[in-house]
């Protein structure tokens, strides 16, 4: 990584280039492929392909190199790179954090990996005092291009202190950005913008997503491919309700709109894949075309990534709503460890179609 420092006025001549084509291949549409590629595949692919094409990218974290990564995620990339670009750290997200904010001070470019969000408590006044704040305290001299990634969210059977979704605590505080995968195209996408991204980005994805699948076309395989940060993605188009989601619950919401669809309701769908910025033009039409809303995520229900989404279409679409908006989150409890608890704790694919049914005068 000192290495990587001496040479930071290092610039590779085809950087800008590569954003004017990425910009243009991301103002298209993609969700069929004839290829298909798994989401651990797509992060890789996409830190791959930025470490090669910008000297100032590296990797850090607990167990990136050697271990290639707790979920492999970094896998062949020490050997690719070597060890001043994939850096091993001791188990403390404070101190490898802040090397990680400094760094991007001096002009580089990391990623930093948490083995869960959760441990990313223990760096929280990294990443929002140093890292979030100091474009603004700075009055623009500053810019802090880092990325803060990891699993995020609920697991398998892994209790109430690695459960916890963090969407709502890192969108609620200016200066960050904070986006959060489903598909493969997304992970490839997003995480290649944020990396290209001047400022601060929180990248949530989900540890129980890595091994699926996904449809993939090839303009998403492209080096150059990049999706737009803050623009929604309508992975299903309806016209009786709106269901608004994200990460992992984008698949549930779709498994919701297939049953609703075998009982005659139309369920538009929405991907977030933004939390911070929110894409609320998107939510907001999607709303005045079908005139109900659902919204689901994993996390605690008050204070919610799904209150703010509720308070937005109040705010600005209130006089097209015909029927209460539904809200669908995790349970207002720590996450128990029981298997048939956990799943009493978290939102599932029945829930969102009672939801849906109650907005649409269905219940009975």
């Amino acid at each position: 990584m000192w290495g990587i420092l001496r040479q930071r006025a290092v610039v590779d001549g085809g950087l800008s280039l590569r954003r004017t084509r990425s910009a243009l291949v991301s103002a298209r549409s993609y969700a069929a492929g004839s290829k298909e590629m798994t989401v651990r595949d797509a992060l890789n692919s996409a830190i791959d392909e930025e470490m090669s094409a910008d000297p100032k990218v590296f990797v850090m974290g607990e167990e990136v190199g050697q271990y290639q990564g707790a979920y492999k995620i970094t896998k062949g990339l020490l050997e690719k790179y070597g060890p001043e670009r994939v850096y091993d750290t001791p188990i403390t997200e404070a101190g490898f954090t802040g090397i990680g904010v400094g760094a991007a001070y001096a002009g580089l470019k990391p990623v930093v990996e948490f083995m869960t969000f959760n441990f990313s408590m223990q760096a929280i006044d990294h990443i929002i005092n140093s890292a979030a704040k100091s474009n603004y305290m700075s009055a623009g001299q500053i810019n802090v291009p880092i990325v803060f990634r990891g699993p995020n969210g609920a697991a398998a059977g892994v209790g109430a202190q690695h459960s916890q979704c963090y969407a709502a605590w890192y969108a609620s505080v200016p200066g960050l950005k904070v986006l959060a995968p489903y598909s493969a195209e997304d992970a490839r996408g997003l995480l290649k913008a944020a990396i290209r991204d001047p400022d601060p980005v929180v990248f949530l994805e989900n540890e129980l997503l890595y091994g699926e699948s996904f449809p993939i076309s090839e303009e998403a395989l492209d080096s150059s491919f990049c999706l737009p940060i803050g623009k929604a993605k309508i992975e299903r188009e309806g016209k009786d309700v709106t269901i608004v989601t994200f990460s992992k619950m984008v698949g549930f919401a779709l498994k919701a709109a297939e049953k609703l669809a075998e009982e005659g309701i139309s369920a538009e769908v929405i991907n977030l894949r933004s939390i911070r910025p929110l894409d609320r033009a998107t939510i907001n039409a999607s709303v005045r075309k079908t005139s109900r809303l659902v919204t689901v995520e994993e996390g605690f229900p008050q204070h919610g990534v799904c209150a703010e989404i509720c308070a937005s279409v109040v705010e600005e679409s209130f006089s097209y709503l015909d029927a209460p908006v539904e809200r669908i989150a995790g349970a207002d409890v720590p996450m128990p460890y029981a298997a048939n608890l956990e799943r009493l704790a978290l939102p599932q694919v029945e829930d969102i179609v009672r939801a849906a049914k109650r907005a649409c005068y269905r219940s009975k």
